[in-house]
């Protein structure tokens, strides 16, 4: 069974940093595309950040370029959400998800696999 666990959310002041990750068990990350979603309460869910599966590629929404890196490391099998100057707009749910190879949008659809979801709050 794929599962995927995300950690290191928290309550963060504005300008603040986190760094999110998104672990996977029961199989190899190396043929999956991850993505980084999230949700805040009210809002439909976003597309945020994606890596292809060999890390050569990223794209970022709009709202994050310049402020998020993600990253993958295969051999721990783990792909990370790095998180700087962080806003009270971006507090939500950040859910990592995959789907073979390329990240080819954000189509929630086309991502069979989801974590759970950890908790990004923004405030002073």
């Amino acid at each position: 069974q794929l599962q995927l666990v995300e950690s290191g959310g928290g309550l963060v002041q504005p300008g603040g940093s986190l760094r999110l990750s998104c672990a996977a068990s029961g199989f190899t990350l190396d043929y999956y595309a991850i993505a980084w979603f999230r949700q805040a309460p009210g809002k439909e869910r976003e597309g945020v950040s994606c890596i292809s599966y060999s890390g050569g590629i990223t794209n970022y929404a709009d709202s994050v370029k310049g402020r998020f890196t993600i990253s993958r490391d295969n051999a721990k099998n783990t792909v990370y959400l790095q998180m700087n100057s962080l806003k009270p707009e971006d507090g939500a749910i950040y859910y990592c998800a995959a789907k073979r190879y390329y990240c080819s949008g954000y189509e929630a659809l086309a991502f069979g696999s989801w974590g759970q979801g950890t908790q990004v709050t923004v405030s002073s």
